[in-house]
Protein backbone atom coordinates (compact mmCIF):
# COMPACT_ATOMS: atom_id res chain seq x y z
CA UNK A 1 0.00 0.00 0.00
CA UNK A 2 1.41 3.37 -0.97
CA UNK A 3 2.12 6.01 1.62
CA UNK A 4 -0.36 8.41 0.03
CA UNK A 5 -3.11 5.86 0.58
CA UNK A 6 -1.93 5.21 4.09
CA UNK A 7 -2.16 8.85 5.04
CA UNK A 8 -5.95 8.92 4.96
CA UNK A 9 -6.21 5.71 7.00
CA UNK A 10 -3.79 6.79 9.68
CA UNK A 11 -5.21 10.31 9.88
CA UNK A 12 -8.67 8.83 10.38
CA UNK A 13 -7.32 6.54 13.09
CA UNK A 14 -5.65 9.47 14.81
CA UNK A 15 -8.90 11.45 14.80
CA UNK A 16 -10.67 8.55 16.50
CA UNK A 17 -7.87 8.26 19.04
CA UNK A 18 -7.94 12.01 19.65
CA UNK A 19 -11.65 12.08 20.39
CA UNK A 20 -11.42 9.03 22.64
CA UNK A 21 -8.42 10.15 24.67
CA UNK A 22 -7.99 12.64 27.45
CA UNK A 23 -4.84 14.17 25.98
CA UNK A 24 -4.94 17.46 24.09
CA UNK A 25 -2.70 16.10 21.31
CA UNK A 26 -2.28 12.52 20.07
CA UNK A 27 0.92 11.85 18.12
CA UNK A 28 1.08 9.16 15.44
CA UNK A 29 4.12 7.04 16.31
CA UNK A 30 5.74 4.22 14.33
CA UNK A 31 8.12 1.66 15.90
CA UNK A 32 8.52 -0.15 12.53
CA UNK A 33 8.82 -3.48 14.33
CA UNK A 34 6.47 -6.29 15.37
CA UNK A 35 5.11 -6.42 18.94
CA UNK A 36 7.71 -9.01 20.01
CA UNK A 37 10.58 -6.65 19.16
CA UNK A 38 11.68 -4.31 21.97
CA UNK A 39 11.30 -1.30 19.65
CA UNK A 40 7.57 -1.97 19.79
CA UNK A 41 6.96 -3.82 23.04
CA UNK A 42 9.21 -1.61 25.19
CA UNK A 43 10.48 1.47 23.36
CA UNK A 44 7.21 2.80 21.97
CA UNK A 45 4.96 1.15 24.53
CA UNK A 46 6.86 2.80 27.39
CA UNK A 47 7.06 6.10 25.52
CA UNK A 48 3.28 5.99 25.25
CA UNK A 49 3.11 5.66 29.03
CA UNK A 50 5.77 8.25 29.85
CA UNK A 51 4.60 10.99 27.49
CA UNK A 52 1.31 11.76 29.28
CA UNK A 53 3.19 11.73 32.60
CA UNK A 54 5.89 14.11 31.42
CA UNK A 55 3.45 16.45 29.66
CA UNK A 56 0.95 16.53 32.55
CA UNK A 57 -1.63 14.86 30.33
CA UNK A 58 -1.29 17.16 27.33
CA UNK A 59 0.31 14.63 24.96
CA UNK A 60 -0.47 11.03 24.08
CA UNK A 61 0.27 8.56 21.28
CA UNK A 62 -1.42 6.21 18.86
CA UNK A 63 0.81 3.49 17.42
CA UNK A 64 1.10 2.55 13.74
CA UNK A 65 2.19 -1.05 13.13
CA UNK A 66 5.00 -2.16 10.79
CA UNK A 67 2.38 -3.16 8.22
CA UNK A 68 1.60 0.57 7.94
CA UNK A 69 5.12 2.04 8.21
CA UNK A 70 8.21 -0.15 8.07
CA UNK A 71 11.88 0.83 8.42
CA UNK A 72 12.38 1.36 4.70
CA UNK A 73 9.38 3.70 4.54
CA UNK A 74 10.23 5.74 7.63
CA UNK A 75 11.88 8.71 5.91
CA UNK A 76 8.91 9.24 3.58
CA UNK A 77 6.39 8.56 6.33
CA UNK A 78 7.89 11.24 8.57
CA UNK A 79 8.28 13.77 5.79
CA UNK A 80 4.67 13.26 4.71
CA UNK A 81 3.53 13.11 8.35
CA UNK A 82 1.85 9.75 7.95
CA UNK A 83 3.91 9.22 11.11
CA UNK A 84 4.89 12.11 13.36
CA UNK A 85 7.46 10.19 15.41
CA UNK A 86 9.27 7.12 14.14
CA UNK A 87 12.07 4.59 14.63
CA UNK A 88 14.67 5.76 12.10
CA UNK A 89 18.02 4.16 11.16
CA UNK A 90 20.69 6.62 9.90
CA UNK A 91 22.78 3.85 8.28
CA UNK A 92 19.99 3.50 5.71
CA UNK A 93 20.98 6.97 4.44
CA UNK A 94 24.78 7.34 4.75
CA UNK A 95 25.08 9.67 1.75
CA UNK A 96 22.42 12.05 3.08
CA UNK A 97 23.33 11.76 6.77
CA UNK A 98 27.12 11.20 6.67
CA UNK A 99 27.86 12.84 10.03
CA UNK A 100 25.20 10.78 11.82
CA UNK A 101 26.28 7.65 9.97
CA UNK A 102 29.91 8.27 10.96
CA UNK A 103 29.35 7.10 14.54
CA UNK A 104 27.36 4.18 13.18
CA UNK A 105 30.39 3.12 11.14
CA UNK A 106 32.11 2.53 14.48
CA UNK A 107 29.52 -0.05 15.58
CA UNK A 108 31.99 -2.95 15.64
CA UNK A 109 34.15 -1.11 18.19
CA UNK A 110 31.48 -0.89 20.92
CA UNK A 111 30.62 -3.52 23.51
CA UNK A 112 28.49 -1.94 26.26
CA UNK A 113 24.92 -1.26 25.16
CA UNK A 114 24.04 1.51 27.61
CA UNK A 115 27.37 3.27 27.01
CA UNK A 116 26.92 3.11 23.24
CA UNK A 117 23.38 4.49 23.42
CA UNK A 118 24.44 7.34 25.70
CA UNK A 119 27.50 8.17 23.59
CA UNK A 120 25.43 8.25 20.39
CA UNK A 121 22.87 10.50 22.05
CA UNK A 122 25.40 13.02 23.32
CA UNK A 123 27.41 12.90 20.09
CA UNK A 124 24.45 13.69 17.85
CA UNK A 125 22.86 16.32 20.11
CA UNK A 126 26.17 18.22 20.34
CA UNK A 127 27.22 17.71 16.68
CA UNK A 128 26.31 20.82 14.67
CA UNK A 129 26.69 19.17 11.24
CA UNK A 130 24.50 16.28 12.45
CA UNK A 131 21.84 18.75 13.48
CA UNK A 132 22.10 20.52 10.13
CA UNK A 133 21.64 17.24 8.26
CA UNK A 134 18.53 16.55 10.26
CA UNK A 135 17.22 20.05 9.67
CA UNK A 136 17.68 19.49 5.93
CA UNK A 137 15.53 16.35 6.25
CA UNK A 138 12.99 18.23 8.35
CA UNK A 139 13.62 15.97 11.35
CA UNK A 140 14.35 16.38 15.07
CA UNK A 141 16.46 13.86 17.01
CA UNK A 142 15.47 12.60 20.47
CA UNK A 143 18.06 9.98 21.33
CA UNK A 144 19.42 6.54 20.55
CA UNK A 145 19.43 3.00 21.88
CA UNK A 146 21.66 -0.03 21.31
CA UNK A 147 21.49 -3.81 21.01
CA UNK A 148 23.57 -6.49 22.68
CA UNK A 149 26.79 -7.63 21.03
CA UNK A 150 26.04 -9.15 17.64
CA UNK A 151 26.48 -12.85 16.92
CA UNK A 152 26.36 -15.08 13.86
CA UNK A 153 22.99 -16.80 13.56
CA UNK A 154 23.24 -19.47 10.90
CA UNK A 155 21.87 -22.66 9.40
CA UNK A 156 25.26 -24.37 9.52
CA UNK A 157 27.97 -24.32 12.20
CA UNK A 158 30.58 -21.57 12.33
CA UNK A 159 33.57 -22.30 14.56
CA UNK A 160 36.46 -20.76 12.65
CA UNK A 161 37.40 -18.34 9.89
CA UNK A 162 37.33 -21.22 7.43
CA UNK A 163 33.65 -21.83 8.18
CA UNK A 164 32.80 -18.32 6.98
CA UNK A 165 34.02 -18.91 3.45
CA UNK A 166 31.12 -18.37 1.05
CA UNK A 167 28.57 -18.13 3.84
CA UNK A 168 25.73 -15.79 2.82
CA UNK A 169 24.85 -13.59 5.77
CA UNK A 170 22.33 -10.82 6.19
CA UNK A 171 24.09 -7.57 7.11
CA UNK A 172 22.47 -4.73 9.05
CA UNK A 173 24.89 -2.12 7.69
CA UNK A 174 28.30 -1.33 6.25
CA UNK A 175 30.42 -2.36 9.30
CA UNK A 176 29.12 -5.93 9.21
CA UNK A 177 29.36 -6.05 5.43
CA UNK A 178 33.05 -5.12 5.74
CA UNK A 179 33.55 -7.82 8.35
CA UNK A 180 31.87 -10.46 6.18
CA UNK A 181 33.83 -9.56 3.06
CA UNK A 182 37.13 -9.45 4.95
CA UNK A 183 36.64 -13.01 6.14
CA UNK A 184 35.29 -14.47 2.90
CA UNK A 185 31.58 -14.43 3.64
CA UNK A 186 28.98 -12.85 1.36
CA UNK A 187 26.98 -10.01 2.95
CA UNK A 188 23.39 -9.42 1.88
CA UNK A 189 21.65 -6.11 2.50
CA UNK A 190 18.24 -7.38 3.55
CA UNK A 191 15.78 -5.67 5.88
CA UNK A 192 15.67 -7.31 9.29
CA UNK A 193 11.92 -7.72 8.77
CA UNK A 194 12.66 -9.99 5.79
CA UNK A 195 15.29 -12.16 7.52
CA UNK A 196 12.93 -15.04 8.34
CA UNK A 197 11.80 -15.44 4.75
CA UNK A 198 15.35 -15.03 3.40
CA UNK A 199 16.71 -17.75 5.69
CA UNK A 200 13.76 -20.13 5.32
CA UNK A 201 13.92 -19.88 1.51
CA UNK A 202 17.69 -20.36 1.42
CA UNK A 203 18.46 -16.91 0.00
CA UNK A 204 20.89 -16.45 2.91
CA UNK A 205 22.55 -18.88 5.30
CA UNK A 206 22.00 -16.70 8.33
CA UNK A 207 22.39 -13.26 9.81
CA UNK A 208 24.89 -11.13 11.71
CA UNK A 209 22.54 -9.87 14.38
CA UNK A 210 21.44 -9.76 17.98
CA UNK A 211 20.51 -13.16 19.35
CA UNK A 212 17.27 -11.43 20.37
CA UNK A 213 16.24 -11.68 16.71
CA UNK A 214 15.55 -15.35 17.36
CA UNK A 215 12.39 -14.34 19.20
CA UNK A 216 11.79 -10.85 17.77
CA UNK A 217 11.54 -12.17 14.21
CA UNK A 218 10.82 -15.90 14.81
CA UNK A 219 14.28 -16.94 13.63
CA UNK A 220 14.26 -19.59 16.34
CA UNK A 221 12.23 -21.62 13.82
CA UNK A 222 14.84 -21.54 11.04
CA UNK A 223 18.26 -20.93 12.64
CA UNK A 224 20.21 -24.00 13.77
CA UNK A 225 23.46 -22.48 15.12
CA UNK A 226 24.54 -19.41 17.11
CA UNK A 227 28.21 -18.44 17.27
CA UNK A 228 29.34 -15.89 19.83
CA UNK A 229 31.86 -13.38 18.49
CA UNK A 230 32.76 -9.79 19.44
CA UNK A 231 30.88 -8.28 16.48
CA UNK A 232 30.04 -4.92 18.02
CA UNK A 233 26.46 -3.82 18.49
CA UNK A 234 23.80 -1.83 16.67
CA UNK A 235 24.12 1.75 17.90
CA UNK A 236 23.19 3.79 14.80
CA UNK A 237 19.62 4.44 15.83
CA UNK A 238 17.36 7.45 16.12
CA UNK A 239 14.61 5.97 18.24
CA UNK A 240 12.17 8.87 18.22
CA UNK A 241 12.88 10.80 15.04
CA UNK A 242 10.28 13.54 15.02
CA UNK A 243 8.79 15.40 12.09
CA UNK A 244 9.96 19.00 12.10
CA UNK A 245 6.41 20.15 11.37
CA UNK A 246 5.16 18.32 14.45
CA UNK A 247 8.01 19.69 16.59
CA UNK A 248 7.34 23.23 15.41
CA UNK A 249 3.68 22.88 16.38
CA UNK A 250 4.54 21.99 19.99
CA UNK A 251 5.10 24.41 22.84
CA UNK A 252 8.54 24.62 24.40
CA UNK A 253 7.16 22.81 27.44
CA UNK A 254 5.80 19.97 25.33
CA UNK A 255 9.06 19.64 23.40
CA UNK A 256 10.87 19.25 26.71
CA UNK A 257 8.29 16.68 27.80
CA UNK A 258 8.89 14.74 24.56
CA UNK A 259 12.64 14.68 25.26
CA UNK A 260 12.17 13.51 28.84
CA UNK A 261 9.78 10.72 27.85
CA UNK A 262 12.03 9.62 24.99
CA UNK A 263 15.11 9.62 27.23
CA UNK A 264 13.43 7.32 29.74
CA UNK A 265 12.16 4.97 27.04
CA UNK A 266 15.56 4.87 25.30
CA UNK A 267 17.23 3.48 28.42
CA UNK A 268 14.42 0.93 28.94
CA UNK A 269 14.72 -0.17 25.32
CA UNK A 270 18.49 -0.58 25.55
CA UNK A 271 18.12 -2.63 28.72
CA UNK A 272 15.58 -4.89 27.00
CA UNK A 273 17.40 -5.18 23.65
CA UNK A 274 20.88 -5.29 25.12
CA UNK A 275 20.43 -7.33 28.31
CA UNK A 276 17.21 -9.14 29.24
CA UNK A 277 15.97 -10.20 25.82
CA UNK A 278 19.27 -11.80 24.72
CA UNK A 279 19.16 -13.98 27.84
CA UNK A 280 15.62 -15.06 27.00
CA UNK A 281 16.60 -15.69 23.39
CA UNK A 282 19.52 -17.90 24.39
CA UNK A 283 17.20 -19.95 26.59
CA UNK A 284 14.73 -20.23 23.71
CA UNK A 285 17.54 -21.33 21.41
CA UNK A 286 18.59 -24.10 23.77
CA UNK A 287 14.98 -25.21 24.16
CA UNK A 288 14.62 -25.35 20.37
CA UNK A 289 17.74 -27.47 19.96
CA UNK A 290 19.81 -24.71 18.39
CA UNK A 291 23.52 -25.32 18.97
CA UNK A 292 25.42 -22.57 20.78
CA UNK A 293 29.08 -22.19 19.84
CA UNK A 294 31.99 -20.15 21.10
CA UNK A 295 34.30 -19.18 18.26
CA UNK A 296 37.81 -20.59 18.59
CA UNK A 297 40.57 -18.37 19.98
CA UNK A 298 42.26 -17.84 16.62
CA UNK A 299 38.94 -16.70 15.13
CA UNK A 300 38.32 -14.26 17.99
CA UNK A 301 41.85 -12.87 17.69
CA UNK A 302 41.44 -12.37 13.95
CA UNK A 303 38.16 -10.54 14.49
CA UNK A 304 39.69 -8.32 17.16
CA UNK A 305 42.57 -7.45 14.83
CA UNK A 306 40.09 -6.49 12.12
CA UNK A 307 38.01 -4.37 14.52
CA UNK A 308 41.16 -2.51 15.57
CA UNK A 309 41.33 -1.10 12.01
CA UNK A 310 37.71 0.09 11.93
CA UNK A 311 38.25 3.63 13.27
CA UNK A 312 40.79 4.34 10.54
CA UNK A 313 38.49 2.76 7.94
CA UNK A 314 35.55 4.87 9.09
CA UNK A 315 37.67 8.03 8.87
CA UNK A 316 38.84 7.15 5.37
CA UNK A 317 35.30 6.46 4.17
CA UNK A 318 33.99 9.68 5.69
CA UNK A 319 36.80 11.74 4.17
CA UNK A 320 36.98 10.20 0.70
CA UNK A 321 33.33 9.36 0.09
CA UNK A 322 31.54 12.11 1.98
CA UNK A 323 34.09 14.90 2.19
CA UNK A 324 34.15 15.14 5.99
CA UNK A 325 37.48 16.89 6.51
CA UNK A 326 37.49 16.53 10.30
CA UNK A 327 36.41 12.88 10.36
CA UNK A 328 39.31 11.77 12.56
CA UNK A 329 38.51 14.42 15.17
CA UNK A 330 34.83 13.50 15.21
CA UNK A 331 35.65 9.81 15.54
CA UNK A 332 37.98 10.63 18.42
CA UNK A 333 35.17 12.59 20.07
CA UNK A 334 32.77 9.68 19.80
CA UNK A 335 35.37 7.30 21.21
CA UNK A 336 36.00 9.72 24.08
CA UNK A 337 32.28 9.87 24.83
CA UNK A 338 31.96 6.10 24.67
CA UNK A 339 34.81 5.66 27.16
CA UNK A 340 33.22 8.18 29.52
CA UNK A 341 29.80 6.55 29.32
CA UNK A 342 31.23 3.06 29.68
CA UNK A 343 32.61 4.13 33.06
CA UNK A 344 29.19 5.53 34.02
CA UNK A 345 27.39 2.38 32.88
CA UNK A 346 29.73 0.21 34.91
CA UNK A 347 29.33 2.51 37.91
CA UNK A 348 25.52 2.11 37.91
CA UNK A 349 25.63 -1.55 36.83
CA UNK A 350 23.84 -0.66 33.56
CA UNK A 351 20.67 0.19 35.45
CA UNK A 352 18.29 1.83 32.93
CA UNK A 353 16.71 4.26 35.38
CA UNK A 354 20.11 5.45 36.59
CA UNK A 355 21.40 5.71 33.02
CA UNK A 356 18.37 7.74 31.94
CA UNK A 357 18.98 10.12 34.82
CA UNK A 358 22.67 10.53 33.99
CA UNK A 359 22.00 11.05 30.27
CA UNK A 360 19.32 13.60 31.05
CA UNK A 361 21.65 15.58 33.32
CA UNK A 362 24.55 15.46 30.86
CA UNK A 363 22.62 16.05 27.63
CA UNK A 364 18.93 16.93 27.68
CA UNK A 365 19.02 19.28 30.67
CA UNK A 366 21.38 21.49 28.65
CA UNK A 367 19.16 21.76 25.56
CA UNK A 368 17.32 24.99 24.74
CA UNK A 369 13.99 23.67 23.50
CA UNK A 370 13.05 27.04 22.04
CA UNK A 371 15.81 26.63 19.44
CA UNK A 372 16.66 22.90 19.37
CA UNK A 373 15.58 21.26 16.15
CA UNK A 374 16.17 24.37 14.05
CA UNK A 375 13.23 26.37 15.32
Amino acid sequence: MKLSKLAGLTLAASVLAFTAAAQDRILRVAPAAPPAHPANGVLYTNFGQYLPEESEGRLGTTMLGPEVVNLGQMKDALQSQVAEVGNFLPLYYPAELPYMALAGELSLTSGNSQAAAAAMTQFIVECEPCQQELSNFGFVYLGSGASDVYEILSTRPVHSVADLQGLRLRSGGAPWARFAEHFGAVPAQISVNDTFEAVSSGVVDGSMASIADLISFRLVEVIRHVTFLPLGLYQATSNFMTSGATWESLSVEDRAAMARAANRANADFTDRWGRSMPMEAEAAAVAAGIEIHQADEAFVSAVEEFIATEAATAAQIATERFGIADAEERIARFQELYTQWQAVAEEVNNDPVAMASRVYDAVWANVDYATYGGN
